[in-house]
């Protein structure tokens, strides 16, 4: 799983199929729609604002901010089958008139230099292949003085073999920096950085959520009440319980950064 591009389409189709639904329900990201709302507020949006969300998979948290904070989102995602139910999703909320959604790569930015005044970035820049290119875009696009707020996994020490692989990159676990890591490259690209706070409890949450619905299709495949072909439940049960594990022992977790565009770089 070299290849950047092959990742990015891998990654992208698991998010879009049954079983990831089945496993997440309705939040992709550890703290749902409470830890969005806490990275409006640290980003101090407000009506007016031209806000991007980067990954933005089936639109929730978009919709939620244009209707928080009255501002105009445009969220971008890899995946065409996200992009589509996004769309129809904010159309359903009465908000397209807020919200737009474009088929996109965080790493290669289709929009014009200084466009928003914000970006977001929820629980996916672990899995950016080249996290350099992708926080040099979100600088490139934001005005002098915008800001960036991202949530994301993290680690303190080397993480166990079973948190390999397409399944824990799937999980945003797979590539998860320490916190340093993230804020250098923030840096590099011209951030200073604001707040950073830990939400190891939302994750330790997300995962025990995980874990009894991954029982719950184990049953409902059998029953032949669901059809998930291809899953291999018992690498799925490892690979939370490894998570569970190293959540405990404090070498994963979850956290916030916002940072602020340079007005002189």
């Amino acid at each position: 799983m070299n290849d950047g591009a092959e990742l990015k389409s891998c990654c992208a189709a698991a998010y879009q199929s049954d079983f990831a639904r089945a496993l997440l329900g309705d939040s992709f990201h550890p703290g749902g729609l409470e830890l969005t709302a806490r990275l409006g507020e640290l980003l101090e949006l407000k009506p007016g604002d031209e806000l991007l969300d980067v990954a933005a998979g089936i639109g929730d948290s978009a919709i939620f901010l244009a209707q928080r904070f009255g501002c105009r989102v445009t969220g971008i995602d890899f995946g065409a089958g996200n992009v589509a139910e996004a769309r129809a999703r904010a159309e359903a909320a009465g908000v397209a008139n807020l919200v737009q959604f474009e088929q996109g790569d965080a790493e290669r930015v289709d929009y014009p230099d200084a466009g928003f005044d914000s970006v977001v970035c929820e629980c996916a820049f672990c899995t950016f292949p080249d996290k350099r290119a992708a926080a040099a875009e979100f600088g490139r696009i934001l005005r002098p003085g915008g800001r960036l707020g991202l949530s994301d996994l993290t680690r303190s020490r080397a993480l166990p073999p079973e948190l390999n692989g397409l399944l824990a990159w799937i999980a945003c676990i797979g590539d998860a920096q320490p916190v340093g890591e993230y804020i250098s490259h923030l840096e590099v690209a011209g951030f200073e950085t604001l707040v950073v706070e830990s939400h190891d409890d939302a994750l330790k949450k997300m995962i025990r959520d995980i874990q009894g619905r991954l029982l719950a299709a184990e049953l409902m495949a059998k029953l032949r009440k669901m059809e998930l072909a291809g899953v291999d439940f018992q690498e799925a049960k490892v690979m939370a319980r490894c998570a569970a594990d190293a959540v405990r022992a404090g070498s994963l977790g979850y956290c916030l950064i916002t940072a602020r565009k340079r007005s002189c770089y």
